[in-house]
Formats: structure tokens, C-alpha cells, sequence
């Protein structure tokens, strides 16, 4: 999607506003970006941040899996 595109889905943020945050998500391999004529397309890079969930996930629960339940449930419906 396009800067602008993802700004609208995300309440009306502006391309550039989304274009900076954009671009630090991309430093940090959450997203990859590719030229698309005068846009730049941003996609999720998926690997990393199913890592990221991961990691997210199991610091969260510091032992206590149940703590997880709620997140583990609502994930388990994208299969």
C-alpha cells in the first residue's frame, strides 16, 4: 500500500506524517518498500514480524501462558 493509503486506513494520517513512520518500520525490517512509479509501496515483511509477535508473546507471559489466552484465541482465527 501506498503511504497515503495506509494514513487513510489508519484515521486520516497524512502520506508525509506516514512516509516517516513508515521508513523507521523499514530500518527495523518490519516493512519493505518498492517503487511503483511515483509512489512508494509498502508491504509487511510477515517473517519478522511474526518474530516480533513471538518475542512480544512469550515476554508478555513471564511464565504464565494463560496470560496469553485472549491473544492466542483471537490469532488462532486467521488460520
Amino acid at each position: 500500500m501506498a503511504a497515503g493509503a495506509i494514513g487513510e486506513a489508519m484515521g486520516g494520517a497524512s502520506s508525509s506524517r506516514m512516509s516517516f513512520h513508515l521508513s523507521h518500520l523499514e530500518q527495523a525490517g518490519l516493512v519493505t518498500s518498492r517503487r511503483k512509479g511515483r509512489s512508494i509501496v509498502y508491504s509487511a515483511a510477515l517473517t519478522t514480524l511474526s518474530g516480533l509477535v513471538a518475542f512480544l508473546m512469550r515476554d508478555c507471559c513471564q511464565g504464565n501462558p494463560e496470560v496469553c489466552d485472549p491473544a492466542i484465541a483471537a490469532l488462532s482465527t486467521c488460520r
